[in-house]
């Protein structure tokens, strides 16, 4: 019998309080059967990791984009998609980076394909099963953190020192150079600029002054070069600047950068716009802006409301997740309450907890702001658009490129906030002729 179909027969045997205190092992052994079974690849590439609260999806988009731009062929494995050369699939797992050998293979395959370098999305939860170990990678990105995933880690310092470990992984490193880029106006930054054996670099915000924003995108002034871009909001300008700082070390030049960002047009499911195609007849009629955003956390959907300060926002937003991070349900109810004119809240991912509970719970930080509970997503999304008129924001948050909605007992909705904005869009706009 395989390693792999043994540890999964012993899963369902063991019971569980005991499975869990031997889940560190079975997630080890799992790791390094992996690295064995498909042969170290990373030994073979370059591996470049992006970790952080926020961030982590783009960053680690652009930066592919940079590379490619440079000449290399790259893969990608994240949250929103995996890549590999010219080859792209949808993350349908749910996770950002699956088990099961999974990144072992997926390191393996880039290698196959002649792809130079691997660049990775890694979360706290990957660092906690250990789908970090047995890489030998080049270099870490680290974004920002902010408090997520309490109830699972256990508590916030538990979960600085999951992200802190992938920082290890890159200073235990056999590559030659390990390099850790880091954002200094980040107050954790120190912790992981504290760790030794790693070329250091960082990066701030005022690297890109001055800099001008809209809904739109940006533009920012990078040692004297005036860069535009598509991505709005100055959480995007950190992830350019991190990208930026990662190709500077690569020698890349900065023309190559500038056209690499000037040509990337954003990442699916963050700040994503949603419009008409420009054949259909009743695109003109669309005023107002739709966008499909994935924060989650207080401080990204805090972030994202403030892009669009210079417009009535309305706002759909859902429940945290069933059974995590249960403190943040007041918190981003409070701060739709602060920016929102209109708050819609509706079910996004319940598991096995009462929606409606959830909903409510996020209702206590709403005091001052109309608002509607709308239970039905759909309905929710096609009410907002309703409501908006020209120069509203309606802004849809919490999901991003979530292919399902998890309910209870493991079951799942096959879901798309992007596809159902488009339809309902089309719907209002046909109904105005």
């Amino acid at each position: 019998m395989k390693l792999d179909s043994f540890l999964r027969s012993a899963k369902k045997i063991i019971p569980k309080n005991l499975f869990r205190l031997a889940q560190p092992p079975y997630h080890f052994l799992l790791s390094l059967a992996g690295a064995i079974r498909y042969g170290f690849p990373s030994r073979q590439i370059k591996v470049v990791a992006v970790t952080g609260t926020k961030g982590k999806s783009s960053t680690v988009e652009i930066v592919s984009a940079i590379l490619e731009e440079a000449g290399y062929k790259t893969s990608l494995a994240g949250t929103v998609r995996f890549k590999i050369g010219e080859n792209s699939r949808a993350n349908l797992y749910k996770m950002t980076i699956p088990g099961r050998f999974f990144l072992q293979k997926f390191l393996r395959d880039s290698v196959t394909e002649g792809c130079q370098y691997a660049v990775i999305e890694m979360t706290s939860e990957g660092a906690k099963q250990f789908r970090h170990r047995f890489i030998d990678f080049d270099a870490l990105l680290f974004t920002n953190l902010s408090p997520e995933h309490i109830e699972s880690h256990g508590s916030y310092e538990k979960y600085v020192r999951a992200k802190l470990s992938i920082a290890n992984a890159v200073a235990k490193s056999k590559k030659p150079r390990k390099i850790l880029v880091a954002n200094a106006d980040d107050k954790e930054s120190a912790k992981f600029l504290a760790i030794p054996s790693l070329e250091k670099f960082t990066y701030s915000l005022s690297e890109a002054e001055p800099f001008t924003l809209n809904t739109n995108g940006s533009e920012i002034t990078y040692k004297g070069t005036r860069i535009k871009t598509l991505l709005p909001g100055t959480f995007n300008i950190s992830n350019i600047l991190a990208a930026i700082t990662y190709a500077e070390t690569q020698k890349i030049p900065l023309e190559k950068i500038k056209s690499a960002l000037e040509k990337f047009r954003g990442t699916p499911g963050r700040v994503q716009k949603i419009t008409l195609d420009k054949t259909n007849p009743f695109n003109y009629l669309q005023n107002f802006e739709v966008i499909v955003d994935y924060a989650h956390t207080a401080d990204s959907l805090e972030k994202i409301y403030k892009v669009f300060e210079y417009s009535r926002r309305i706002c759909v937003l859902g429940n945290t997740g069933g059974g995590r991070d249960k403190w943040k349900r007041p918190e981003m109810g409070k701060i739709a309450d602060t920016y929102c004119d209109h708050i819609i809240l509706t079910n996004e991912d319940p598991y096995d907890e009462d929606p409606k509970k959830i909903v409510e719970e996020m209702a206590v930080g709403i005091k001052n702001k109309p608002l509607e509970i709308i239970m039905d997503r759909r309905e929710a999304i096609n009410r907002a658009i309703s409501l908006a008129d020209k120069d509203s924001a309606v802004i849809i948050t919490g999901k991003g490129t979530d292919p399902f909605i998890m309910g209870p007992n493991g079951s799942k909705t096959i879901w798309s906030d992007a596809e159902v904005a488009t339809e309902e869009l089309m719907r209002i706009l046909e109904s105005k002729q």
